[in-house]
């Protein structure tokens, strides 16, 4: 009795011990190690008859619901022990056949013994599928934004190339500064003069444009960041090549975007001229733009079309529900409550558009406007009075000297065997025309019509003897220092009737930052063309 009263506590114990070594680790979760392919699986305890001890439930004879198993309360034979659990057809040694056990390929994804890759779990942080928690993310949302700026880009990328064809960048090396363009320069065709607006135009719309889709791109950024950070990161030689080409799309879209921003606000921090850097950029982001346009439109047509776009917008943030999980990678596994619905985040993504709209597009449309156009470079007003309108670059920060423009101040018109010399005073005796026009710099800014007046440029190539089909000029300037201080223009420019050397504007000489002397003004041509504090015109020069 003494010796049976001792080994019934200690059984129990025992028991207990084996239902517990049964149970762990529980389903799902691995153990240390248990990620290397050769460690072998751990064997399962058993009990003195052979069979697994079972849990608690299963040695009452019950399921795990707490009610009776009717495996075990029919069949032949004796019935099952306390703990003997069911279990396939047992071998000889107590243990499951080899064919019963679970290989590593059938186990499932997580399963205590699985060789996975170490590298195939994700880092703590922004690489984990449920690190972005916002409802709103998902495949109709971040095609809603693609599709504006599928278009908008568009336009931006072709008012851009017609900005660079404007300065005729193929008539002669000094009106390129990207000489190593190559093929990229395929398009170019000689730029026109009429409309006479038309520089001013296609800038003005590529420069506010930019602006305005800048809340659109970094919701759209906002909307993919999932995918920027998908994990493992590399996973085959074709996901390394479409990395490569997000890489290139989204560094891409952001240089062009912030230079594009600094180049508006006359900010040079960049390391050398914005123009090769604008223009390679933007080459190389449409590049990748258009492969991921090519590979995406399905998807995005798709999305879409899965939605009603008259049904988001009457949505509140209190129906909003995630969209249904897809392969994209873009709907959170774990959605966070919504505090904005998507009709919520397209109208304050529209709503930044329209305010960006209203403080840049005076400095391009002009009017009333003007005032409004808080994001146009200050500070180069030159005041009221016939001269009082914007100007890029003064005198004083180009290095023009009062001995430059002073009397003795000449201009040299030179010809094929002939060369002229004229006082200003004589160049205000020839024959005077006058022509409204205004200035449109590649900042996106420009100027109200202005009345110009002074000598016709195709009248003072008959000076020199080129009165037929006069050819182009090659324009020269005192400027000393920065770039643009000489340009040349083409014969369809020279020969229209309202591009002038003008002498005066608005009634009055021109102001000395606005180019007294003289200077160059001809119909839709860039601002910088329209050359400042002229002293010689070469025509027919060698290109």
């Amino acid at each position: 009795m003494i010796t049976l009263g001792v080994l019934r506590p200690i059984c129990r114990i025992r028991w207990l011990c084996v239902a517990v070594t049964v149970r762990w680790p529980p389903e799902g979760m691995d153990v240390e190690g248990s990620d290397r392919g050769d460690e072998p699986r751990r064997p399962e305890p058993h009990t003195p008859d052979g069979n697994a001890g079972g849990s608690p439930s299963e040695r009452d004879g019950q399921t795990g619901k707490g009610r009776p198993d009717p495996d075990r309360q029919k069949g032949s034979g004796p019935p099952p022990r306390a703990g003997a659990a069911k279990r396939p057809a047992d071998g000889p040694t107590g243990r499951p056949p080899k064919s019963a056990q679970a290989t590593p390929a059938q186990r499932p994804a997580g399963a205590p013994g699985r060789p996975t890759a170490r590298w195939s779990s994700p880092p703590p942080g922004p690489a984990r599928p449920g690190f972005w928690r916002s409802p709103l993310r998902g495949p109709w949302l971040t095609s809603v934004f693609g599709l504006v700026l599928l278009l908008g880009i568009t336009v931006l990328f072709v008012t851009g190339l017609l900005s660079y064809a404007a300065y005729n960048p193929n008539l002669a090396p000094g009106n390129d500064h990207t000489p190593e363009k190559g093929w990229l320069g395929f398009y170019l065709f000689p730029w026109p003069t009429r409309p006479y607006w038309l520089y001013r135009l296609t800038q003005g719309v590529h420069v506010t444009l930019g602006v305005v889709l800048i809340p659109v791109l970094l919701a759209k950024l906002w909307s993919v960041i999932p995918r920027l950070f998908a994990w493992p990161p590399l996973r085959s030689p074709r996901h390394a090549l479409e990395r490569l080409s997000l890489l290139l799309l989204v560094g891409g879209v952001l240089f062009e975007f912030v230079t594009g921003v600094l180049n508006i606000q006359l900010h040079y921090i960049f390391p050398g001229s914005f123009y090769p850097l604008h223009f390679y950029g933007a080459w190389v982001f449409i590049g990748a733009f258009v492969v991921h346009v090519v590979f995406r439109i399905p998807t995005m047509a798709t999305a879409l079309r899965s939605r009603r776009w008259r049904t988001e917008l009457r949505t509140p943030a209190a129906r909003t529900r995630p969209e249904p999980p897809d392969d994209t990678g873009l709907v959170t596994p774990d959605p966070a409550p919504p505090t904005m619905s998507r009709r919520g985040a397209l109208g304050m993504v529209g709503a930044g558009s329209l305010v960006l709209l209203v403080v840049t597009a005076g400095q391009s449309i002009g009017g009333a406007l003007r005032r409004t156009a808080l994001l146009a470079p200050h500070g180069r007003e030159p005041g009221t009075g016939p001269n009082g309108f914007q100007i890029n670059k003064t005198a004083a920060a180009v290095g023009i000297r009062a001995r430059d423009i002073g009397p003795d101040w000449r201009l040299v018109v030179r010809g094929p065997g002939q060369e002229r010399s004229f006082t200003r005073e004589q160049v205000l005796a020839l024959p005077q025309h006058m022509a409204a026009l205004p200035i449109a710099c590649v900042e996106g800014w420009s100027t109200d019509d202005q009345i110009w007046s002074g000598v016709r440029l195709h009248d003072l190539a008959a000076l020199v003897g080129l009165r037929e089909s006069p050819p182009g000029v090659f324009v020269e300037s005192a400027q000393r220092s920065g770039s643009f201080n000489s340009a040349h223009l083409r014969d369809n420019q020279v020969r229209d009737p309202r591009a002038l050397l003008a002498l005066r504007v608005n009634g009055a000489d021109l102001s000395v930052d606005h180019g007294y002397p003289a200077r160059i003004i001809v119909p839709a041509n860039p601002g910088v063309h329209n050359t400042k504090w002229v002293t010689r015109l070469t025509f027919g020069a060698p290109r």
